[in-house]
């Protein structure tokens, strides 16, 4: 927006509402325009079938985590205290009670993404 523009926009919105009146006959006036609504639109209701429809289901997937190799333990648990957020010993738990769900219920793009993340470190891991 122009400085002149920005100008003449701070000007209007300190006018009253007769002032304002009296710039739009003014604006009609001088450049033979109407400013006034003409003619309505009536808004027909659309009838759509598909809002009666159930939504469509979303799968959802559980990451778990099903064999941890003894000699990539630490790097799995450090990966699972990543993704789940849990501590030292609620980590080690985890890993030590394989086979056991880590995240459940979450999207399929989520799902592999972790899954990834833990096989990169060498643990065996499904998705259910």
């Amino acid at each position: 927006m122009s400085t002149k523009t920005g100008e003449i926009l701070e000007q209007l919105k300190s006018l009253s509402l007769l002032e304002t009146a009296e710039l739009v006959k003014q604006i009609e006036v001088t450049f033979d325009v109407d400013a006034s609504v003409k003619k309505i639109i009536p808004i027909t209701p659309i009838i759509d079938d598909s809002i009666n429809q159930e939504p469509p289901e979303f799968k959802t997937f559980d990451v778990v985590l099903e064999e941890v190799p003894a000699n990539k333990k630490i790097a799995i648990l450090k990966v699972v205290r990543e993704l789940t957020g849990v501590g030292l010993k609620e980590a080690k738990d985890l890993v030590e009670s394989v086979p056991q769900v880590l995240k459940s219920a979450i999207d399929l793009d989520i799902a592999e993404d972790i899954k990834h993340q833990l096989e990169a470190v060498g643990a065996k891991v499904s998705l259910k």
